[in-house]
């Protein structure tokens, strides 16, 4: 398996993953949910499309890339049932995003949680990493650990700990390292963690996280730190810090301050904020980031990926700049503030807004970064 060589990441100009599925593709999965198309066409569909997405990315300048996590139909589910002792599972209601129901879907802890070593994202992950040229970076996006800590409301169901949260922890963190070294091992050497739990706990909070979330947060810290500590020196652990995206629709709004000192506590290389419109209110708590004594990036994503239209180029540059009262520039990035379709569903643009999206980031980090 190819191995690319490490380079400083985030980029100056980066992505947060996803990608807006084709139209081909959609129709493949239809057909494939319908039972008139096997696994196999579908596989070939999904490997054509892929490469033309990497194409495109790699045309664009980017300088990692991902396979826009067409294989998925969420962001997060497909991974987490790829777990041993967790089963994917269709609910009655589905989650809601600001008034709009989504889609079905849930996981069971139903066993022991643990590395798979046939976890189909390893292949995905494998066929994305032989696309790449030489001076270009792979990059996996997987949920963070957070994500399947056991909550109800999110449709997260222990069936077999039976609230020994203590013992979860271990086993979840046991399997995440494994997982991620799986990857290291198949050539990855830039992951990405993706969090929607600090964006919901924010918003459940008000200036100060509320109490009862305080172990949360610790066990987050836990086991991020303990994936972070246990990885491979060259290996580029980032996060990405999401408040919901599902058609164009969010889930949590506030700032980040209820969990900034929290954010500030990880051994993670970069960080990926969403401030593209005022749910994530002001830049002040990036001060934390930038006194935790760390040598990381933070990546603004002051482009958002829920509407076309384009954000003018010198209102970036003022926001940048304002940011910069509190994080220095030059371990500042840029990137869109999510991925175009979390979900298979998508957001309300076209690719060709997307492509517009993505060239804006890129040039306006030029701009700003001669370097990038």
């Amino acid at each position: 398996m190819p191995v690319q060589t490490q380079v400083k990441y985030p980029n100056r100009f980066d992505i947060v993953g996803s990608f807006l599925r084709p139209a081909r593709l959609k129709r493949a999965r239809a057909d494939f949910a319908a039972g008139k198309l096997d696994q196999a066409g579908l596989t070939e569909v999904e490997d054509d499309e892929i490469k033309r997405l990497v194409a495109k990315e790699v045309e664009l300048g980017l300088t990692d890339v991902t396979d826009g996590e067409f294989r998925r139909s969420w962001w997060h589910l497909d991974f987490l049932a790829g777990l041993t002792g967790a089963d994917f599972f269709t609910p009655d209601h589905g989650f809601i995003f600001n008034g709009q129901e989504t889609r079905k879907g849930g996981i069971r802890i139903t066993g022991k949680v643990g590395y798979n070593p046939n976890h189909p994202f390893f292949k995905g992950f494998e066929f994305l990493n032989n696309l790449v040229p030489a001076n270009v970076t792979a990059k996996q996006t997987i949920p963070s650990p957070s994500v399947l800590f056991p909550n109800e409301d999110a449709e997260i169901y222990d069936e077999y700990y039976h609230h020994d949260f203590n013992a979860f922890l271990a086993d979840e963190i046991q399997a995440y390292q494994a997982t991620i070294q799986h990857f290291y091992d198949l050539g990855c050497r830039y992951l990405q963690l993706d969090d929607t739990s600090w964006g919901m706990w924010a918003s459940f909070s008000d200036k100060v996280i509320n109490p009862d979330l305080k172990p949360l947060c610790e066990a987050a810290v836990t086991a991020i730190n303990a994936i972070a500590d246990n990885k491979p020196a060259d290996l580029t652990l980032t996060m990405h810090v999401c408040r919901g995206n599902y058609d164009s629709n969010w889930a949590g709004a506030g700032s980040y301050d209820p969990v900034a000192d929290y954010l500030a506590q990880l051994h993670i290389d970069g960080y990926f904020l969403e401030y593209d419109d005022e749910r994530s209110g002001g830049f002040e708590p990036l001060a934390k980031l930038a006194a935790n004594g760390r040598d990381q990036r933070v990546v603004l994503g002051l482009v958002t990926t829920k509407q076309p239209a384009l954000e003018p180029v010198t209102t970036l540059k003022q926001r940048l700049t304002a940011a910069s009262q509190y994080y220095p520039l030059d371990r500042l990035c840029l990137s869109p503030q999510c991925g175009f379709a979390s979900t298979e569903e998508g957001n309300h643009l076209s690719e060709d807004d997307q492509w517009q999206k993505l060239n804006l980031v890129v040039q306006t980090a030029k701009a700003v970064w001669p370097e990038a």
